[in-house]
Order: structure tokens, then sequence, then C-alpha cells
């Protein structure tokens, strides 16, 4: 028989305090435990308002420099438009497509011409917004996201960034996002029910991501969109100017050389500011003044007007920029359309380099002649002052990219063909330091040598710097020739 008496021991406060301790701690697990499906259920409900679905105004006539990619996206077209024909003959449409390449280049534009000229649903979704605390919300939005698809085919899936879910599960362990990749994968390999539906993804780092993804049979086409050429860029233009009121001295082609290196976001930018200066100047066209401006803007940064250089500053930055413009013209490493010690942004002066061509291919000398011209502002402070200062920073970073390429991957080192991978190979890493810093060193001594060889051009171009504080390509070379 129980005695109560044994129950006396609950009358210490030590006790007494514990068990009221685990009493709470149980209740609030279960309503923490009954909160949680209910906030699961919440998200999802959510869901249909994270996806985007529209309705793309948006043809391939309002897409600029990239024919090609139009060209492979006709076959998507028709097969949207009349699938039957392809099933007729046994032929198979990809299930998915994946732009990659440098941002700012017309991915997402391209998803939605092809959406407007099939007249398909534009159902779009950021990689981004699968990625969630909760293990399988983001699995969860991946099925929504196909019903979805399905039930207002024909239509368009268009996924951007996505390496944001589907990077390589090798890299970290991440169970939800690999619970959202392992849907996603699932639901691409049962595409075959999913009738007039195609999946177009979009990433800038397609080397991270999951090699499962990348096979045959899900992302079937894998299509580069790269930077402009200049006839490409020469046609985007037009596409901007359309419906603006520009000036008939502005020449398309030369503003195509000036913009080399840019993508098609960045020469939308450089129209739209060149349209804003010229409402604010209360100007009734866009000239090339305005152009000009604006791609100064767009480059270098806003003006600074607040920074004020004294005498031994200016100095140092005309001497700086004057060595880069020297050295790049002895080089003929590229046309410089301006030069200028006036404050931008964060830099205290630049040199605005233009482009009579495209390379896409560079040669051990080109690449060795564009250090020297990056390594040759602080070869003529140094020549002229006896000193080096901070204003380098830029140049050097972009000097040691350069050289980090042509030893890790181009194999243009002293070890020949050899490349190297630093997330590989650990031990390798003393010898490819060795191998930059000879390259770093080789291209310092040319521009001295260059420098040394011209110090009356020198003089003279900072000297008109120091004056005049901005100057163009035609007057540089007057100034180079003249000395």
């Amino acid at each position: 028989m129980f005695d109560i008496r044994a129950l006396s021991f609950l009358n210490e406060p030590i006790i007494r305090l514990t068990l009221l301790f685990s009493l709470i701690s149980l209740w609030a697990y279960r309503k923490r435990s009954s909160y949680i499906p209910q906030l699961i259920q919440t998200s999802s409900a959510k869901d249909d308002k994270k996806e985007l679905t529209e309705n793309s105004n948006i043809t391939f006539s309002d897409v600029a420099g990239l024919d090609e990619i139009k060209d492979e996206m006709n076959e998507l077209c028709d097969f949207l438009v009349d699938p039957t024909k392809y099933m007729k003959i046994g032929a198979k449409i990809p299930k998915g497509v994946l732009f990659y390449g440098p941002p700012g280049t017309g991915k997402t534009l391209m998803a939605k011409a092809l959406a407007g000229e099939t007249k398909a649903s534009f159902i779009y979704a950021s990689g981004s917004e699968f990625v969630e605390k909760f293990v399988g919300i983001g699995a969860s939005r991946i099925r929504s996201l196909f019903e979805k698809a399905k039930k207002s085919s024909p239509s368009i899936i268009f996924i951007d960034e996505l390496d944001a879910i589907g990077i390589s599960r090798s890299v970290d362990n991440n169970s939800e996002r690999d619970q959202t990749l392992n849907q996603l994968l699932v639901e691409l390999d049962g595409f075959n029910n999913y009738d007039n539906v195609i999946v177009i993804a979009a990433t800038n780092r397609m080397d991270i991501l999951d090699k499962a993804l990348l096979r045959p049979g899900r992302f079937d086409r894998h299509v580069y969109v790269g930077n402009p050429s200049v006839k490409a860029r020469e046609d985007i233009l037009k596409v901007h100017f359309k419906n603006k009121p520009m000036n008939r001295d502005i020449n398309l082609n030369s503003l195509a050389k000036k913009t080399h290196g840019m993508s098609g976001a960045h020469l939308a930018n450089v129209i739209n500011e060149a349209a804003l200066l010229t409402v604010r100047k209360n100007l009734p066209q866009i000239g090339n003044d305005e152009i000009n401006q604006a791609l100064v803007k767009t480059v270098a940064g806003l003006k600074n007007k607040t920074t004020i250089l004294n005498d031994k500053e200016r100095d140092i930055i005309a001497f700086h920029e004057g060595g880069h413009a020297l050295v790049g013209s002895i080089l003929n490493n590229d046309l410089i359309e301006k030069i200028s010690i006036v404050p931008h942004g964060k830099a205290l002066g630049f040199v605005l380099n233009a482009s009579s061509e495209d390379s896409f291919i560079l040669t051990k000398e080109d690449l060795l002649n564009k250090i020297s011209v990056l390594l040759a502002g602080r070869a003529a402070e140094e020549i002229i002052f006896h000193e080096i200062s901070t204003g380098a920073q830029n140049d050097l970073v972009k000097a040691n990219e350069i050289a980090s390429l042509m030893v890790c991957e181009y194999g243009m080192s002293q070890y020949k063909n050899k490349t190297f991978n630093l997330r590989e190979d650990f031990t390798s890493s003393g010898l490819i330091n060795e191998e930059i810093n000879s390259i770093l060193s080789i291209c310092y001594s040319k521009a001295n040598d260059l420098i040394y060889k011209n110090m009356d051009k020198l003089n003279r171009l900072a000297a008109v710097l120091i004056q005049k504080e901005t100057i163009n390509g035609v007057e540089l070379e007057t100034i180079l020739k003249s000395a």
C-alpha cells in the first residue's frame, strides 16, 4: 500500500521549483510543436504570391545583339505554338534551357521575349525565394511552381539566380537546400507529363552548379550569353535610342567603340543617364556632350564636387594618370578617349579607353602590356616623387588578377602548359606566388624603362593635365607629338 508520507519531499522549495520549470518547458514544447506546422502551412499558402505570373509584351524585335540566340530560341517558339508536328515525328523538345554568362547581358530579357513571341504565360521565380529556414518549404514551392505552370500552359518557367538552389551538394551540408534541389531534379525528370511547358534558368556562376542539374534530360541546352560585340552594341544602342530625340551628330558606331566591354544593361543605363541630363539642361535633343557625360558617370562614377585636392595631390594624380596614358599610347594597348584628374566617385582620376575592334583572343604579350599600363601610374609616381602612394590600389588589384590568370589558367608561366587549381592543390601556392611576382616585376620594369625614355612627354602631359584637368584623345596625341 502506497504511503502518502513518501511524497513529503515535495515540500522542499528546490523540488517545487524544478517541477514547475519542467511543466513550463513541456507546455512550451507542445505549443511550439503545434505552431511549426501552422507556420509551414502559412508559408505554403503564400507560395502563389512568391512567383510572378504575367503575359510578356516583349518580343524578339525588342532584343538586339543576340541574333544567334534568337535563332536557337525559334525552335522553342515553334514547339510551344505547334507541338503536334514534333510529336508526330517522335522528336522531343529540350526540357530546359540554361542561360549563363555575366550579369546584365540579356538573359531575363530573352526569356521574356520567348514568352511574348509565343503568347505563353511567363512565370518568374528567383532561386533565392526557395531558400528557407524550415526543411520542406522550398521543395513545396518547387512543386507548386510546376503545378501552376501546367495549369496555365502554354507557359515558360523562368528561374533566375539558379545557383542559389542549384549549388553543388558537395560544397556544404544544407539539408533544406539539398531537399529543394532534389525536388527540382524530380520535377525536371518527370517533365514528360507536363504539356507545353518549358523551363528556362539563368545563372552567373555555372561553375558551381550541381552536375546532376546539368546532365542531358534536365537542362539540355546551355546557352552562353556574353557581353556584346561592337556590332551588337551598335544594334543595342539603336533599340535604346528608339523613340528618343537624338542629335544628328551622334555617331552610334563611334559610341559603340567607346563602350567596349559594356553589357546591354550598361548601355541602357548610359542612354538613360544621357536622357536625364538632357531634361536637366532643358534641351530638346540628346547630344554628344550628354552622351559623353553619361559615359563618364557610368564608368567612373559621379563627379565629386566636395573633394578638394591640395597642390601635391593634384601633381601626384596628374603624373599617375599621365603615366597610364603615356605607356598605353606607346604600347598601343587601347585607344584613349579621355584623361581626367577630376575626382569621380572613389577615383581621384581616370583614363577612359575605347577600342577600335573587339579582341576575342589575347596573346601573352597583350596581357603583359596590359599589366605594364596598369603599373605605369605607380611607376611614374616613384620616378618623379621618389615615393609611392595609395592611389594605385585599384590598378594593383587588376594587375594581380591578370597575372594570376596567366599563371593558373592560361599556362603562361615558366612552367609553360602547366595550370594550377588552388582549391585542389594548396601545396602549389608558393610556386604560383613566385610566378605572379615575376610577371609583375617584369611588367613594372618595362613601364619604368618606357617612362625614363619619354620623360619630356610625361612632364608635358602632366603640366597640361594640371592646367586643364581633362583632355581628350586628340589633345593627348597632339601633346605627345609636340613634346
